[in-house]
């Protein structure tokens, strides 16, 4: 989607039916005048780093990012659904991801031994 932005090109949907290119060409397309795509991908680059990062920090930092970075995609998903009314796969694939590494780091925080 980063390269689509800043190429001019329509963004390749394996479904069809224009939503990918109903949602990045939406007024909800960027933020402060950064494509979402981009935040996400510094998203996921801050998580990345943090988990591997060394120190006791780090593990409650990627936690917090990845937690950080659902709530943000929730509300990604309800812009596609609830006010455009298009849905984007390559949304709702970051949508899982963001999910899937908010339960997991989250589920490792929780079971973390404090003491070790």
């Amino acid at each position: 989607m980063i390269y689509a932005h800043y190429a001019g090109l329509e963004p390749i949907c394996a479904g069809g039916g224009g939503g990918c290119e109903q949602v990045q060409s939406s007024s909800y397309a960027s933020l402060a005048g950064i494509p979402v795509a981009v935040l996400g991908l510094a998203g996921y680059v801050a998580i990345l780093a943090a988990l591997l990062a060394p120190g006791e920090q780090a593990q409650p930092a990627a936690a917090a990012l990845a937690v950080i970075g659902f709530g943000f995609s929730a509300y990604l998903t309800y812009l596609e659904l609830g006010v455009i009314d298009a849905i984007c796969q390559w949304c709702v694939a970051s949508a899982l991801l963001l999910t899937m590494l908010a339960v997991l780091t989250m589920w490792h925080l929780l079971l973390s031994d404090p003491q070790a």
